[in-house]
């Protein structure tokens, strides 16, 4: 075997730049190689190197979020997922990623390749996946383009989760014209471990074999990587290649032997294959154990013929893992391998050289120290510059007293501009608003029987742990605009909006994952965006006792020509319901029970959906926001529904207090008598705004009074609107007309756009 030099064509600068390597970068590998590259090695720098795999762009700053918790038992970043105690020698295992650049070009390969990958970071650690949930963004509805992109990513999703066998209990899904070009696609995954039975992505003990198993290796996913580390253009059709294709039924027999191998003593170390598939695998897992690895890629199953020694490393073919495993117990290993029907073969073995060697047909191809290629390694590390957008100086001059108010009365016509009835009616059917059964019809909730809000919605969704007293409450949450607006202030108000999900479920926040989608790092004003919604988050997270286990950067969500989406940092969260306590429901139950407030009600439309789309204007502040109001708010929601005070709760937020009262009076058929004369209000602000920290609850009539006492004692804002009815919907003793043609405009108004 020849292990001198590597074989094969020697790399130039013009093969680096259009592998997406800066000369600087190349400069740099000549002097970790100590000669020029080979095109192969130049290939596995490419896409190591790349922003989805070494985070060159963003680490700096992600190191500033607070990853430290009495709950947290893996370090963010350090293992496949996040990992926390939740009691009973039970962990709960999460993580959201983005698979948005293939589901721009082939929704529904790319969005069911995202479901697929994030689930394979769960049980690649030794945890069952348990639950699913994905924020999804798409440009104008009434674009032809959009409607193809949703039907495919929303078929992609059902058709692979389905088949998986893991129920999807939640998600979000927005409409902006700013993701025309960029859809955002966001996948979460929540799994159940044993603690002290989880693995890590390790490759230690010189002379230990190294297995593939799963699927067989094609020239799927080819650049993948790459591909998601620059922007889409008129000619990223051309990259179809670049998306990978999966197989749901092979993903399930994967599941079930990486977890029966886990239950033996036979291994080491796990790793799924995802982005720079082969390649970043026996990478990382050698350079986290300061190892070496020899890898015969002749040796890897293969499903086409006359693959070449780069395409197998950068194959991102699908159902893929890599496993080590300790020497003289491979028979046991191919035991259950062979048991459910894999594809596997050794392809390896550690070492002690420190290195990665890539053999193809007994030549060395490619030798590289594998502490070189990773992120915090030798990795690049940028520290890029960042100025104020100039959007922001037009979103200064943003005055209130330009913008009509509306008028409650009950105008006949309901064409009337001003009328708010009609602004209700508008407000109801907006596709961000509007109900999304359309979607979630095509997913299967219930596959486990562990689904808790299928038929008792909440703001966030609620799965039982089988075998304990305890259930895990999950949410994804990002308000774009409120980001855009403010970055700052947005980042915030996106892990306190998670939080009070939680909370209004009866759930205790834990922790939380991100997704970080952001335009080109490059540009300094996109850049600015970036680094201040990681601060807005960090100081939230720090505030509600919501470490960060991982997550995602995805950047390069911008067209050619120049055009970036929101800046949309996605924030999934899990929190803990115990002792067998019911969750806490959205919904209205009894005619005649008070309806409360919960936070102050502010003259404060700005950034909502009654200003940017019925409106139309765009340049406006984020709304209200205070940390220390909305920590206080989430203690009194909480302190309520332990104490059985409350018979429901619905946080506001999209469309503002009238669309909330309205989606907690739909599902029961019920309605509400609400008044605020005598207020100095605007009536846009008090029934459409969106200003934050503000719980809708009901009361027993019983209960008022204690419910007043003890939202008197704690010092927060509130106040006593109406009552739930069983007639028209009233606001200042006008008449809104009946729940049911509300109902019905809320949910039919998405599934005519998309069926």
């Amino acid at each position: 075997m020849n292990q001198s030099i590597p074989n094969g064509n020697i790399a130039s600068l013009d093969q680096a730049q259009q592998l997406g390597l800066r000369p600087e970068e190349f400069e740099k590998i000549k002097d970790i190689l100590g000669r020029i590259p080979t095109f192969t090695e130049m290939t596995i720098f490419s896409v190591m190197w790349s922003e989805h795999c070494s985070y060159k762009n963003s680490i700096v700053w992600l190191k500033t979020l607070p990853k430290e918790g009495e709950k947290m038992l893996a370090k963010a970043g350090e293992e496949n997922a996040g990992l926390i105690d939740i009691g009973d020698g039970l962990a709960c295992c999460f993580k959201i990623e983005s698979h948005n650049h293939p589901s721009a070009i082939e929704p529904y390969q790319g969005a069911a390749t995202g479901v697929g990958g994030i689930n394979r970071d769960i049980f690649s650690m030794g945890a069952r996946p348990i639950a699913q949930l994905n924020s999804l963004r798409f440009g104008n509805i009434d674009n032809e383009r959009t409607k193809w992109l949703v039907r495919g990513i929303v078929k992609g999703i059902g058709n692979y989760g389905n088949a998986f066998g893991i129920p999807t209990v939640g998600g979000e899904v927005y409409f902006d014209d700013c993701y025309q070009v960029n859809p955002l696609v966001n996948a979460m995954s929540v799994g159940i471990a044993k603690v002290g039975k989880t693995v890590s992505a390790i490759a230690e003990g010189v002379g230990n074999p190294v297995y593939i198993f799963g699927s067989a290796t094609g020239k799927d996913g080819i650049h993948g990587a790459a591909f998601a580390s620059k922007e889409i253009t008129k000619d990223s059709a051309k990259d179809l290649p670049s998306v990978q294709v999966g197989d749901p039924f092979w993903e399930k027999l994967i599941l079930e032997a990486s977890l029966e191998l886990l239950e033996t003593d036979a291994i080491v170390g796990m790793q799924d294959m995802g982005a720079a598939g082969i390649t970043c695998s026996t990478s990382e897992m050698t350079a986290k154990s300061g190892t070496g690895m020899n890898v015969w890629l002749d040796k890897v199953p293969m499903r086409q013929e006359g693959m070449k020694d780069w395409e197998i490393l950068l194959s991102e073919s699908q159902e893929r893992m890599l496993v080590i495993v300790h020497k003289g117990m491979e028979a046991i290993v191919e035991k259950v391998l062979s048991k459910w029907d894999l594809t596997f073969a050794i392809i390896g073995e550690v070492t002690d050289s420190g290195n990665v060697k890539y053999f193809m047909n007994n030549e060395l191809r490619a030798d590289i120290p594998a502490e070189s290629l990773v992120l915090g390694g030798g990795a690049p590390v940028y520290h890029r510059e960042y100025t104020k957008p100039t959007y922001l100086k037009e979103i200064s001059k943003f005055n209130i007293k330009e913008i009509p108010d509306c008028d409650i009365a009950n105008y006949n016509s309901l064409k009337e501009v001003n009328s708010a009835k009609h602004i209700a009616k508008f407000l109801a059917a907006h596709p961000n608003i509007a109900s999304k059964r359309w979607i979630f019809n095509q997913y299967d909730s219930m596959v486990g029987t562990i689904n808790q809000t299928t038929n008792a919605p909440s703001d966030a969704s609620v799965v039982k742990v089988k075998g304990t007293d305890k259930s895990i409450a999950m949410t994804v949450d990002c308000n774009s605009r409120f980001v855009w607006a403010n970055p700052f202030v947005g980042g915030q108000i996106a892990v306190a909006e998670a939080a009070r999900n939680l909370v209004c479920s009866g759930a205790e926040p834990a922790a939380i994952t991100n997704c970080l989608n952001f335009g080109n790092p490059y540009n300094t004003e996109v850049y600015y965006q970036f680094v201040h919604a990681i601060k807005g988050i960090s100081e939230a997270c720090l505030k509600f006792g919501t470490p960060v286990t991982g997550g995602n950067v995805s950047f390069y969500n911008q067209s050619s020509d120049n055009d970036a989406v929101f800046p949309t940092p996605t924030i999934g969260m899990v929190g803990l319901i115990s002792n067998n306590k019911p969750h806490m429901t959205m919904d209205f139950k009894n005619e005649g029970d008070a309806i409360f407030v919960i936070g102050k009600i502010r003259n404060d439309i700005a950034s909502s959906h009654y200003l940017a789309h019925y409106r139309k204007v765009q340049y406006s502040p984020a709304p209200y926001f205070n940390l220390d109001e909305e920590h206080l708010l989430h203690k009194a929601v909480l302190g309520l529904i332990n104490n059985n005070s409350i018979e429901s709760a619905h946080d506001i937020s999209e469309g503002g207090l009238f669309i909330t009262l309205l989606e907690s009076a739909m599902i029961r058929n019920l309605s509400f008598n609400i008044n605020y004369n005598g207020t100095s209000l605007r009536n846009d602000s008090f029934l459409f705004g969106e200003a934050q920290g503000r719980v809708i609850v009901t009361v027993k009539e019983n209960k008022v009074k204690e419910v007043t006492n003890f939202l008197k004692s704690i010092k927060i804002n509130f106040k006593n609107l109406g009552t739930v009815s069983n007639d028209e919907i009233m606001v200042n003793g006008f008449s809104f007309g009946k729940t049911s043609d509300y109902a019905n405009i809320y949910n039919t108004s998405l599934e005519k756009k998309l069926a």
